[in-house]
């Protein structure tokens, strides 16, 4: 508990950091929100300074912040200067569908890169062992964006398997609970519905997790190898231990937790990666909202989508810490 309460405390000045950071450069790049919002209607200088003020763009940029803060505490991060709506409302409609996305495509990741990396670690210096690190390093080579890309022209376009936008068909939409379309296809038992998220939702999650993939199966395999070389994996096969007792007891157990690490930074930067993959293939999360409110100049809505941003990252890094006490309790010690 006392591990749990420090960590929560350490959060706080990060997300302050992050609020401060963000703030200022959303005030200080180019562009003046107002003579955006009045560009089509040619007003008068005496109503750009009228709006400037109903914005509160004309006060000192502490008071600004303050007053911002103060707000956001209460959980009113303010009205979005192009939607027109409470900033928390966009934010909580679009958070689901990126923690869908992310969440997927890390299961996908891991799915792929666990098996690999270990087969890859058991196989050193073998023909496997080439072909995997080969595929892996090609995969990390490889952008999002272009896997993404690719991924359209070839299996939306060419052979027309599988939608290239979107995040289900309208027509058999389900009814909003929890905003998590996969789990309230199953509330409500919409098949339909469900079997159409999961048709939307492979193109997105393949584009983002391949990376992550190959990434995470070199981890593993380097992992692994380092293990292996202990003397206790020695003791343990000179003692007669069968090699699939020495594998998944005294092996992959003590792998585990350099593999929360990346498990840690592979969400955090999917997370990251879902601002490109939800502009590529439509997808309507949290990371296509902030590329419309950047090219809408729309600094309030920037600012608290980059607030959960980092509130969500924050989050992770917590869990991650929790669970190094859960696999190692002599952590919990340090």
């Amino acid at each position: 508990m006392t591990q749990l309460l420090r960590r929560i405390v350490l959060i706080v000045p990060v997300i302050f950091g992050v609020s401060i950071i963000v703030f200022v450069i959303m005030h200080v790049i180019p562009g003046d929100p107002a003579r955006l919002i009045l560009a089509d209607i040619g007003a008068s200088a005496e109503e750009l300074q009228e709006l400037l003020h109903a914005l509160g763009l004309d006060r000192p940029l502490p008071v600004q912040y303050v007053d911002y803060v103060s707000k956001a505490i209460r959980g009113d991060f303010g009205q979005s200067i192009h939607f027109e709506q409470p900033v928390m409302g966009l934010i909580l409609e679009r958070i689901p569908a990126t923690l869908e996305l992310t969440v997927t495509s890390f299961i996908l990741s891991m799915a792929i890169a666990l098996p690999i990396g270990v087969l890859s670690a058991l196989k050193r210096n073998t023909v496997i062992d080439y072909i995997v690190m080969t595929g892996a390093t090609l995969g990390i080579s490889l952008p999002t964006f272009w896997i993404g890309i690719m991924l359209i022209m070839l299996v939306a376009v060419n052979l027309g398997w599988l939608p290239s936008f979107g995040r289900i068909d309208y027509a058999v939409a389900p009814q909003r609970i929890t905003g998590f379309l996969l789990i309230d296809s199953l509330f409500t038992w919409n098949i339909p519905a469900l079997k159409s998220t999961l048709i939307h939702l492979t193109l997105p999650a393949l584009a983002l997790g391949t990376a992550s993939a190959t990434f995470s199966a070199r981890f593993i395999r380097s992992s692994i190898l380092e293990v292996l070389g202990q003397d206790y994996v020695a003791v343990a096969r000179a003692k007669g231990l069968h090699e699939r007792v020495v594998i998944t007891r005294h092996v992959l157990r003590n792998a585990l937790i350099p593999v929360t690490t990346l498990i840690g930074l592979r969400m955090g930067a999917l997370l990251g990666g879902a601002v490109v993959t939800e502009t590529i293939f439509a997808w309507p999360g949290m990371g296509r909202l902030v590329i419309q409110a950047i090219y809408n100049r729309d600094f309030v809505l920037v600012q608290g989508v980059v607030f959960f941003f980092a509130l969500i990252r924050v989050t992770i890094n917590l869990v991650t810490d929790l669970l190094y006490v859960q696999i190692d309790p002599r952590i919990g010690h340090v």
